[in-house]
């Protein structure tokens, strides 16, 4: 490993926003390598209580004495240029760090970083593929972007020279990072309020590409088109997978569903046999991810066997396409979808389970988003029987795009599908509890609060 204190120069770390999923990671890495790091956060949370468990102090408001002793500051970008702490930090002139810089100066610590990124996905194959490395005793760490049960949160500290991260594209926060293995799952239209259009997004995947040293390895997606179009860009080794393209490395053939909706598959390795896999998440989205997983771990020397038995016994991150529970003999779960092609393939993953009739509870996330995927999430949402949709969740945005929930709802009626708008939540449990009948699934989708919809329905 290289010396992270030659990257980061500086004895005492104070982090502001704590408690966020990357920044909770990063914090504990920092300890590791034998940092002091203190931090503070606007709400206490499960992630903070085990930092604090791990001998990191963590104030709940400001904490300025902390900040004052700090040799560097970290702040992730959703705090405010004019929080308190950050601008003492820089009337201290204080060194004033972003989240992702920091990142990607951990990740040219480890020799054998891999970086998995793409639209859709990430979060499942990260957790696959870390999964796969634990079991298989590698000792990596792991930084991913949903709370993962066997690694009891979101992010691992292992002391082999493997970490395993899950790469955003936004805001093209990935390109400081210093990988020595990438998967690409997939390129799509998204995060437009950035990259404005998918040419800006393949060019953005082009330089994330040419980070890639000569000696290192692109696993990418040969069914995906935006894919193959910058393919020709790489200069190192490149292992392709597929479902339709059989001249893929990784091949998956008769492909099959049982009743809750899970696929079992035979993966071939340059048309040879490799292993028969069952998966305990659903959809052929998830096949797709598994396969990438497969290729990665292969080429580290985890056998097929292992990865057989982990992926069978891996039944999801936290919020993808999770069971929930249950309510008068209906079943409940709860997905991040918030892009028109991840509920399009959740409402397909849907299909392929038993259930009577579905009923999707939407929660757009952001308004550009909804604006500039409007006819995609309407097409995507007539494939669920009833469809629900309440207001957007503006995350970081102001409503300057003309748009609401109800927009959505006359694109959905327009397709002739009927569609409902509710505001309140306690109003789409109650008209739930009156509606939905033994036997149907209820499903709560987007990246916002709707995941709150779920345990009210059930308690």
């Amino acid at each position: 490993m290289t010396n992270l204190e030659e990257l980061l120069p500086y004895k005492r770390i104070h982090m502001i926003g704590i408690g966020g999923v990357s920044m909770s990671g990063i914090a504990e890495i920092l300890k590791n390598f034998g940092y002091t790091v203190t931090g503070s956060d606007r709400t206490d949370s499960d992630s903070i209580h085990k930092l604090i468990e791990t001998g990191i102090p963590v104030t709940i408001g400001h904490d300025f004495e902390n900040l004052k002793r700090a040799g560097a500051v970290v702040y992730t970008a959703a705090i405010a240029k004019d929080d308190p702490e950050l601008v003492l930090a820089k009337e201290l002139n204080l060194p004033v760090i972003e989240r992702s810089t920091v990142l990607g100066k951990i990740t040219k610590a480890y020799e054998e970083t891999i970086c998995v990124s793409g639209t859709h996905g990430k979060t499942t194959t990260t957790s696959m593929i870390s999964l796969c490395f634990v079991d298989a005793k590698k000792d990596p760490s792991i930084q991913v972007g949903a709370y993962l049960k066997p690694i009891n949160g979101n992010y691992r500290v292992g002391n082999s020279d493997y970490f395993i991260i899950e790469a955003c594209e936004y805001v093209e926060s990935f390109l400081k990072f210093f990988p020595k293995t990438e998967v690409i799952l997939n390129i799509d239209n998204d995060h437009l309020d950035y990259f404005k259009n998918i040419e800006n997004i393949k060019k953005s995947f082009t330089k994330y590409m040419k980070l890639l040293p000569s000696n290192g390895l692109l696993v990418i997606n040969h069914d995906d088109a935006n894919c193959n179009e910058i393919l020709s860009n790489a200069k190192c080794q490149v292992i392709t997978y597929g479902i339709n393209h059989q001249d893929s490395d990784y091949f998956a053939k008769n492909i099959q569903f049982d009743e809750n909706g899970f696929p079992s598959f035979d993966v071939y390795y340059h048309n040879r046999f490799l292993e028969n896999i069952s998966l305990s998440v659903v959809g052929a989205h998830n096949v797709l991810n598994a396969l990438a997983c497969i290729a990665v771990c292969s080429y580290y020397g985890v056998s097929p066997k292992q990865v057989k038995k982990t992926l069978s016994r891996y039944t999801g991150a936290d919020r993808r396409f999770e069971y929930k529970g249950s309510f008068d003999e209906v079943k409940v779960f709860d997905d991040y979808g918030h892009h028109p092609t991840e509920v399009m393939a959740t409402a397909k993953a849907l299909q392929q389970k038993h259930y009577q009739e579905s009923w999707v509870v939407f929660q757009p996330h952001t308004y550009s988003r909804t604006k500039n995927h409007l006819q995609d999430f309407a097409k995507a949402l007539c494939e669920f029987d009833h469809v629900i949709v309440t207001d957007i969740y503006a995350a970081r945005e102001t409503n300057k795009y003309n748009v609401s929930a109800k927009t959505l709802v006359s694109a959905v009626e327009k397709l002739g599908k009927e569609a409902r708008y509710i505001s309140s939540f306690e109003d789409i449990v109650s008209y739930l509890h009156e509606n939905a009948k033994s036997g149907d699934i209820v499903l709560t989708l987007g990246a916002g609060t709707v995941t709150e919809v779920g345990p009210m329905l059930i308690h």
